[in-house]
This record gives structure tokens, sequence and C-alpha cells, in this order.
């Protein structure tokens, strides 16, 4: 006998499960309920994140992440005004730091055209200097629509949203098996079971686990990537203003280290990108030997380190060595000493990963029957997640009649 009973389980309590679960809602699935594997929603990625409100410049036209990207921004400004959270449309500067990048700056200029971006300008160094006088550069792209919000109050008010639309929310319910059952599906979890018509697995860091638990077989397996970030001292945040991003490569799926300033006033100097010894292990020496091992058993991580082993040797000697990571960020902020910096926080990145070590660089959604497993969905997805949720909640008004 199954303890609740719901149209649609939203695996995942997280700013993508919950919008996800309020837009079911908004289309007329009143009995939707959030299985979250912790004590409270958005603990993981959505609580982990530099706080940024994306514009789209980045993502290759006519992806997923494109359309989604500058379609959440716009509705989660919105969404911030609405509800009295605390954000601005501050914008950023892409630099480019030396003659070779401008190639990729020209790219990342056609791209914004592309994608519906407006408010993408191109300053030259002087220009530059006007915005941020600490910053060097040979020309930027100024990104008029970048903003920044407060996320976990986000995720406050769309759980808000789903438990006054009669939404069940349960904590402390990881699922630990998905069965088929009478056309629907019976869900064990440590919280108790759930008779479910239809599974929405918006799991994030645990979303392929999620997904072989409810019999689906993906063939892509997360990869836990740790970001780790510096604080500027409060009296060096005259360095930088803003927003400053360098011109990221495109031979890997990561922005490199910059500078962000978050709605509570603090300059985040970071992240670096190294591999996770646990998919939520926040700090150096976090390990689950059940993680570690299910990523080194799998082939395409182990060509995806045959191909990037010297960018990934950089990233960890940067993560160790202080001194490595201030002579990344002085590329673009040649004033910056190792003693403006103090640590700061750190979040974990779930990267979708194919057998043949491929990065994925969209967000991608796997369709089983009766159910719907979200098995990328990295940066931009705080960004785009009221976008995301409402894909989905079409996607499965599209597949038939609800149970």
């Amino acid at each position: 006998m199954a303890d609740v009973s719901a149209d649609v389980a939203v695996i995942g309590g997280g700013i993508v499960g919950l919008a996800t679960a309020r837009a079911l809602q908004r289309r007329g699935r009143a009995r939707v309920c959030v299985l979250e594997k912790e004590a409270r929603p958005g603990t993981h990625q959505s609580g982990h994140n530099s706080g940024v409100i994306h514009s789209g410049v980045y993502y290759r036209p006519g992806s997923l992440k494109a359309r989604l990207c500058v379609e959440g921004a716009r509705r989660m400004l919105a969404f911030c005004a609405e509800r009295g959270i605390a954000h601005e449309k501050c914008g950023k500067l892409i630099v480019a730091v030396g003659e070779d990048e401008l190639a990729r700056l020209d790219e990342l200029q056609r791209r914004a055209a592309a994608n519906g971006v407006d408010g993408v300008t191109r300053l030259d160094a002087g220009q530059v200097r006007e915005l941020e006088p600490h910053v060097r550069s040979v020309a930027a792209l100024h990104v008029a629509a970048t903003g920044i919000a407060d996320y976990p109050a986000v995720v406050a008010a769309l759980a808000a949203d789903v438990a006054a639309a009669g939404g069940a929310l349960l904590p402390n319910a990881e699922l630990l098996a998905g069965h088929a059952s009478g056309g629907g599906w019976l869900l064990r979890t440590r919280a108790g079971s759930v008779a479910t018509g239809l599974v929405v697995n918006c799991a994030g860091l645990q979303s392929d686990v999620v997904a072989a638990r409810c019999g689906a077989r993906p063939e892509v397996r997360i990869v836990p990537f740790r970001g780790e970030y510096y604080l500027l001292r409060p009296e060096r945040h005259d360095l930088v203003r803003g927003l400053v991003y360098p011109v990221p490569d495109p031979a890997f799926p990561f922005l490199g280290v910059h500078f962000t300033r978050t709605v509570h006033g603090l300059r985040e100097a970071g992240p670096n990108a190294v591999l996770a010894f646990a998919r939520e292990g926040y700090t150096r020496t976090s390990l689950s030997l059940t993680d570690l091992s299910a990523t080194l058993a799998f082939r395409g991580f182990r060509r995806l380190a045959a191909r990037y082993w010297r960018v990934a040797l950089a990233e960890y000697h940067r993560s160790w060595s202080k001194p490595a990571f201030v002579r990344a960020l002085r590329r673009m902020v040649p004033d910056l000493r190792a003693g403006d910096l103090v640590p700061g926080g750190a979040g974990v990145r779930a990267q979708a990963v194919g057998p043949d070590g491929a990065l994925l660089d969209d967000f991608s959604l796997l369709r089983t029957e009766r159910a719907l497993h979200v098995l990328n969905a990295p940066s931009p997805a705080a960004t785009a997640s009221l976008a995301i949720g409402e894909h989905i909640a079409a996607l499965l008004e599209e597949a038939g009649p609800r149970p």
C-alpha cells in the first residue's frame, strides 16, 4: 500500500524539479509530489552556484540550452521582480586578453545574435577600462542581458508555490527503487512509498542513478566536477565592479575562472573544474568510494581522462596552489594579489559524459514508458529552470492523457 499517491512524482527538489512541479500544476496536474533526498530543497547544485542569470550567449544556436536559457532568463527576472527576490540585471563583460582570442569573441557575438540575446555590444580596450579600470583586454563583449539573483530564495518561492497549489513536498525521500505497476509506478523511498502515474527525474547529480533505479539504461553517466571559489576581501572590491569573464575555450564546457558579484555584495573569483571524488563532495578531502569507483569504471570517463589529462592536471594544480589560481585570474586583472583573496565556497557540477568520452554540451532528456529523465542539466539550468519546467510539462501533455 502506498503512503502517497499522485498524478506525477518529480524526483529531485532542486530548482529544476520545483519549477517542473509548478509548471505541471499550472497545466492542471493537481496531484503532484516532489521527492527530495535531503531534508530541505535546493541543497546541492541549486544552493551552490554563483547566482548568475545567464543570457544565452555561449550556446549552440538551435540547442535546448540556447532556447531555454534565453527564455528562462526573461522568466527568471520577471519571477524575481514579482516575488520580491533580490536580483539585478547588471550585465557582464566577456574579455579577450590577447589577439588570438578575437576570433572566438567574434563567434560569441554571432551566437548571441542567432540566439536572440539583446544588448550585446563590442567594446575596445579603452571602453572596457571605463567600465572596469583594473581589467586588461584587447576587446570585450558587454552583455547587458546578464543578471544576478538569489537562487536559494527562488527555490524557497517555488517550493511555496508548489505547496500552495496542493503539491506534496517529501523530504528525506531518497528513491530506492521504482517499479512499473498498473499503468503507473510504485516508488519505494526512505520516507515511504509513492504510487504515481508518471515519473519526472530531475535528480541532478543523481539523475543517472535514479534513472537506473527506475529501470532505464541511459548511455550517459554523470561525472561530478567540483568548482572552487575565492572571495575578494571587501577592501579590494574596487578591483572588479561587476561580472568579468574570459573568452571560453570551445573545446571545454566550462567558462574558465572569472569574477562575479552576488546580490549580497560579495565578489567571487573562480571556479576551477576538478573531478570530485564524491558526487556531493564539496571539499578536496570528500570521498565516496562508491561514487569514485563508478566514475573510474565508466569507459566514457576513461576516454575523457585520456583526452584531457593535461587540462585535468592543471586544474588540480590550481586547486591546491593558490598562486596558480591567482595567476589565472591575473590574466584579466593584473593588479590582483594573493593577499586580496580568501577561501570561498564550492559547488559540484553534474556533467553528463557519453560512452565515447564526449562531454554533453546540451540539456539531455530521456523518454521511457510513463517517465522522463533529465540526464544533463548543468549551468545554465538555474537560469533556464522556469523554461525547462514549462518544456517538460508540455512534453508530458503531448505524450497523452493524464493517468
